[in-house]
C-alpha cells in the first residue's frame, strides 16, 4: 500500500467509532480509536414525549454533542436527566441542545442534574419549552455549567 497515491486507495466504510489508528505524539506511536478524538461532532435527534423521561448518560447519547429536539404527542413535561458530570467520560465535554418547530410553551423538557450534582451551581432544572431554544453545558468534571443559551 506504500507504493499507492490515496486517490488510488479503495473507499473507505462509513466510521462507528472503534477503528483504531496510530497517533504520533512527540518521539511516541499511540493508538487510539475514533471515539476518543476530541472535538468528535456527533448529531443526535431525539423525540420527547410527556411522561417519557430521558437519561443522558444512557450509552446511546456518550458520543452525543449536538442533540436536536423534537416533541411528539400530547402537551406535558419530560426530565431529562444530564450524565454524571463526574464521569471520566464526561469531563471537559460539552453538550448542545435544541429544540424544533414541534415545540411550544405547553411542551417542556427540563434539563435535570443527577442526584447530588448541579446546574450552573443549582441542583434546579433548565427547561426547554419553545421552538429554537438552545442550550450548550459543560461540564469541570464536578457539576455542569451553561455557557450559552439561545432563546
Amino acid at each position: 500500500m506504500a507504493d499507492k497515491k490515496i486517490s488510488q486507495l479503495d473507499s473507505a466504510s462509513a466510521l462507528v467509532g472503534t477503528e483504531v489508528f496510530a497517533v504520533v505524539q512527540s518521539d511516541a506511536t499511540k493508538q487510539v480509536s475514533v471515539k476518543n478524538l476530541v472535538h468528535k461532532y456527533i448529531a443526535k435527534a431525539q423525540t420527547a414525549q410527556s411522561t417519557v423521561a430521558v437519561d443522558l448518560d444512557d450509552s446511546d447519547y456518550d458520543n452525543a454533542k449536538l442533540i436536536k429536539l423534537s416533541w411528539s404527542g400530547a402537551s406535558g413535561t419530560v426530565v431529562y436527566t444530564l450524565p454524571d458530570a463526574a464521569s471520566s467520560k464526561n469531563t471537559n465535554r460539552v453538550i448542545r441542545l435544541i429544540s424544533d418547530s414541534t415545540f411550544s410553551n405547553n411542551t417542556k423538557v427540563r434539563l435535570t442534574p443527577r442526584s447530588g450534582q448541579n446546574l450552573d451551581g443549582s441542583s434546579s432544572y433548565y427547561e426547554i419549552n419553545k421552538a429554537y431554544e438552545g442550550i450548550a453545558i459543560w461540564s469541570d468534571g464536578t457539576e455542569w455549567f451553561v455557557i450559552q443559551k439561545k432563546a
